[in-house]
């Protein structure tokens, strides 16, 4: 396992409820032993004006999983802030929920790598991301 906190699925939730996550209604789904999991609708908020998925909706999603699993890859007073990120737009989606699923390609004491793989109902692949995040003591 690679979380050095402990927390669960509901906590992750609470602590998150009042921010950008709560306001585009992501929920994460899932932690397991090196992946953490979540969803996000596509509805009002997070479509773009020609009624699909937004690029950056799907950004936010991949962002906060990546940020959310680095902070629980640390200890103590140590915080997590993303300082790159990209995104490969594979399908468009237009209806549904999304799922994101964040796995570690790095773990340094400085920085972090995050691949954040986001599918759409029929578990097709509809974007894929890379998150650097730096570690702040």
């Amino acid at each position: 396992m690679i979380w050095k906190r402990t927390t669960d699925v509901n906590a992750l939730n609470q602590f998150s409820s009042e921010c950008m996550l709560g306001h585009v209604g992501i929920e994460i789904t899932q932690i397991g032993d090196d992946f953490i999991e979540g969803t996000m609708p596509v509805d009002q908020r997070t479509k773009q004006p020609f009624g699909l998925l937004h690029g950056g909706a799907s950004v936010v999603l991949a962002e906060s999983l990546g940020s959310l699993a680095g902070y629980l890859c640390l200890e103590g007073e140590q915080k997590v802030v993303g300082v790159e990120i990209n995104a490969n737009h594979i399908k468009a989606v237009s209806k549904g929920v999304v799922k994101g699923v964040c796995k570690p390609v790095h773990l340094g004491r400085s920085h972090q790598v995050w691949q954040i793989d986001i599918y759409n109902e029929r578990q097709q692949l509809c974007c894929t991301s890379r998150l650097t995040t730096a570690v702040l003591s």
